[in-house]
């Protein structure tokens, strides 16, 4: 694994009873990008995981301006520090505290978030003193960890939270037809998702109104990119230790996604949290609620979910 530049910024400093969290920076191409290193307070790590945030405008705690509030991110590297795993987990780069004046967010690949990982994970691992370190994905997260492990120097193994397991085109196309209001674009917009996937960047006039902000022209390389990459084959080709996480209350990942993920291999582990939907939470039953508690600030992560994370930690072999 590369060596990097790194920084701590201890004004930030924050304590809470059992975890110690600092605002940390590692060099990229762009400039510096930022997170949040969290430890056990008063003990050292035992173990330390890399947190790989969700697709989209999501930070570091887990939150967007789509409305996922509550920091779920944060809950879990608080709750991963009191059973004496430490995390960092991070800002993107381009967007939040890694953002640079003159640099597009959207400027960029799943590629390039990979090579980020791997600036984060050798980071991480000199700052907790870890022989290697572990990357925890969630949603996009999980095939960002994918391809990161293709290099697998310094990573222990990998964990996979609601993530998909087909490619994303095909997903996008499914999600497309089960919506009635997309029928009358579907002979336009179809069309624009294979040229995508072919590599073929597709102009603004050929796309209907209401799908031009999906496929601006400035994220088509990024999409082209994304929907190149294969999970099930890039997790086959890794051979460390893997965790799958699927919550059974998900509306956007399902269960069909998590078995394919863990089928990749023999020797992947596959753990389906009752009720836990996509943020990493247990809501009272019905859409409606699933929905709401997305906002929800108050709400905990589901049960059971830290506890098979850390379990799997403790009992893999690296």
């Amino acid at each position: 694994m590369r060596q990097v530049a790194l920084a701590l910024v201890f004004a930030g400093l924050a304590m809470t009873a059992n975890a110690a969290e600092t605002e940390v920076h590692v060099d990229s191409p762009i400039g510096p990008l930022a997170g949040s290193l969290v430890q056990p307070a008063h003990r050292p790590a035992k173990a330390a995981v890399v947190i790989l945030p969700g697709s989209g405008p999501t930070d570091r705690n887990g939150d967007n301006p789509m409305g996922v509030k509550g920091g779920p991110y944060r809950q879990l590297a608080n709750a991963l520090a009191e059973q004496g795993i430490a995390s960092v987990r991070v800002d993107k780069r381009g967007m939040f505290g890694s953002r640079h004046e003159g640099f597009n967010p959207n400027n960029t690949t799943i590629d390039a978030y990979g090579e980020d990982t791997h600036a984060w994970a050798s980071f991480l691992a000199t700052a907790t003193k870890q022989r290697c370190v572990w990357l925890l994905g969630h949603s996009e997260g999980v095939l960002v960890a994918e391809i990161a492990a293709q290099k697998p120097e310094g990573i222990c193994g990998l964990i996979l939270i609601s993530g998909a397991g087909r490619k994303a085109a095909d997903i996008l196309i499914e999600q497309l037809k089960a919506n009635t209001a997309n029928a009358q674009f579907l002979p336009q917009v179809l069309p624009v998702i294979e040229d995508l996937r072919q590599g073929k960047r597709v102009e603004a006039s050929k796309i209907p109104a209401p799908f031009q902000p999906l496929f601006k022209e400035d994220v088509q390389p990024y999409i082209i990119n994304w929907f190149q990459k294969d999970p099930v084959a890039l997790l086959k080709a890794y051979k460390g230790p893997v965790l799958v996480v699927q919550g059974d209350n998900d509306l956007q990942i399902n269960m069909t996604d998590a078995h394919a993920l863990a089928g990749a291999r023999p020797g992947v582990e596959l753990k389906v949290i009752p009720g836990m939907n996509h943020v990493l939470r247990h809501p009272a039953e019905g859409q409606a609620a699933n929905i709401a508690s997305y906002g929800d600030t108050s709400m905990p992560l589901a049960p059971g979910l830290v506890d098979a994370i850390a379990g799997f930690i403790a009992s893999a072999k690296p």
